[in-house]
């Protein structure tokens, strides 16, 4: 008897902390390719994370500064994330994401819950997400790459 239960108590156990794990490792669902973005691939990392859409003017003089910024970001666990405004799906999402030649990711599903970001109806706007996954700022208006690494950098406290 006393082995049985000790099995049992190791699969209930088992069971347990798989789903705690896949409870904390929730994926962000797919970006503009189709491909599915992986919570170990974002989690851990500051996120910058824009707001654009394909009618703001200042949305399309910001995205190579972006690129720009997610390129000088690639060895300092930081990512430049996307999400459109409008809630573009699919083939809409990916032909809005190539038209603005957006070289990072962006999300299909809107990470604001995750990461409790609130709404703004002013674009665009970007947050910056410390690695624990907190809000540590909210810029609103056309950003650069070298504004944002000084916002990233004061923040990390270098």
């Amino acid at each position: 008897m006393g082995l049985r239960l000790r099995i049992v108590g190791k699969a209930v156990l088992g069971i347990c902390a798989g789903l705690l794990l896949a409870a904390c490792a929730e994926d962000f669902g797919p970006d503009q390719h189709g491909r599915k973005v992986t919570a170990a691939s974002l989690d851990g990392q500051w996120l910058i994370i824009n707001y654009w859409a394909e009618w703001c003017a200042p949305c399309r003089t910001e995205i190579p500064e972006l690129n720009a910024l997610e390129e000088a970001l690639k060895s300092r666990s930081a990512r430049v994330i996307g999400v459109n405004f409008d809630a573009l799906q699919g083939d809409d999402l990916k032909r809005a994401a190539d038209s603005f030649d957006i070289r990072f990711t962006v999300l299909a599903q809107d990470p604001a819950g995750r990461f409790e970001l609130p709404r703004n109806d002013v674009l665009p706007v970007t947050y910056i997400v410390d690695a624990d996954g907190k809000l540590r700022e909210r810029l609103v208006g056309e950003q650069t790459s070298a504004g944002l690494q000084e916002h990233l950098k004061r923040l990390r406290g270098q």
